[in-house]
């Protein structure tokens, strides 16, 4: 401990890395500390001391395609020195090591292959699985949601209209993604399978949509592109969705009552009620008029009823009441009309008796007294 300007104890630190001694490739430019070197036979000549093995279980359904494909694993696993077996009787898939296996983790690789293989993936595109590059992850999506018809629901948002959602995940994370049954099954490096993942979750358990993730991921690539910004936070670019809650018919809770500490008054049986009516001290005989003659009337009435059933199909039905569409407006309308066509006819005429007068017939006319005014002179 040691004691600092101010009168303060100060921690001594703590040698981290005392006997770690300095190496000649630490400071090397030239080598590249995240890449993924191929594996060389050379670093392991002895090759695998124990046999290690895994087996998967496959659906009746796959029987017939990998008995088809069968070869084309076999001959794929033999190159890393990997045995594989196919028991269609016990319907299960075996790879184990083998005396000629030298890179130790390829029997990590080839138990994901055919648990790829049970999950529908096909044969070319599983077997991409043993390239150190390719990485595999299935999602197990059925215990994420209950209930079955939301299971479905939300199953066909991931996949979208023609599997046109499906497409552009694979697209904008460069992954291999297929859906099938209660699992999803992605293929890719490590980082794009990471987002794969958080959309499925996302989608099944309703958090946020994939069309939603998949603009995030364009932008996303879009913000790759620009050298300025990879030291930066892109919060500001990228979209915001707030879940939009429906206004859902909430059901009415009943009122509560207020708490009595005494238990509700018991509900009378049917002697008490016959003791409260005198029915109870009346004869047998009295009692059983009483009841013939309940049943009489409930039967009158039934019988009432009946009838008016039957006669209700033969009672006309209303017929329609035909409106007069003419009303007096109307009428006064139609007669002014008429008025005004005689009018316009009487006119006509005129101007037609008007053009065809002969003009030496209307002088001689003109120059003869007319008799009417004789007449009148006469008199």
């Amino acid at each position: 401990m040691e004691n600092s300007e101010n009168g303060g104890v100060e921690p001594k630190q703590k040698n981290k890395g005392k006997h770690r001694k300095p190496k000649p490739w630490d400071d090397d430019p030239n080598i590249d500390r995240w890449k993924i070197e191929k594996f060389d036979p050379s670093w392991n000549e002895g090759g695998m001391l124990e046999v290690t093995s895994f087996s998967t279980l496959f659906p009746q359904y796959r029987e017939k395609y990998l008995q088809e494909a069968w070869p084309i694993v076999k001959s794929a696993l033999k190159e890393y020195g990997i045995s594989c077996e196919l028991n269609l009787v016990e319907g299960s898939m075996t790879v184990s090591t083998t005396r000629k296996t030298k890179d130790p983790y390829i029997v990590v690789k080839a138990r994901d292959l055919i648990k790829l293989l049970s999950r529908s993936v096909p044969a070319p595109q599983a077997i991409k699985v043993l390239n150190d590059e390719m990485q595999c992850d299935i999602i197990k999506i059925s215990n994420l949601v209950r209930n079955k018809e939301r299971f479905i629901k939300r199953r066909q948002r991931l996949m979208g209209p023609n599997s046109s959602t499906l497409k552009a995940l694979e697209i904008l994370t460069g992954c291999y993604i297929l859906i099938q049954g209660n699992t999803v099954s992605a293929m890719g490096s490590f980082k794009p399978l990471k987002q794969v993942r958080k959309i499925v979750e996302d989608c099944m358990q309703n958090v946020m949509h994939p069309i939603f993730h998949i603009k995030i991921l364009m932008v996303r690539k879009e913000l790759e592109k620009d050298p300025t910004l990879a030291h930066e936070s892109w919060d500001r670019f990228l979209p915001k969705f707030k879940k939009k809650n429906i206004n859902q018919n909430k059901v009415k809770s009943k009122e509560k009552r207020p708490y009595t500490p005494y238990p509700p008054p018991p509900q009378p049986s049917k002697i008490d009620i016959q003791l409260q009516t005198g029915e109870y001290f009346l004869n047998d005989k009295v009692k059983s008029a009483k009841k013939w003659q309940e049943r009489q009337e409930k039967q009158t009435e039934k019988t009432a009823e009946n009838k008016r059933k039957r006669e209700a199909a033969f009672i006309p039905p209303k017929e329609p009441v035909v409106q007069d569409t003419k009303s007096d407006d109307g009428g006064k309308d139609l007669a002014a009309m008429a008025i005004s066509l005689k009018k316009k006819a009487k006119e006509h005429g005129r101007q037609n008796s008007a053009e065809n007068v002969n003009a030496e017939a209307y002088i001689a006319e003109s120059g003869e007294p007319s008799k009417k005014k004789s007449k009148r002179k006469h008199s």
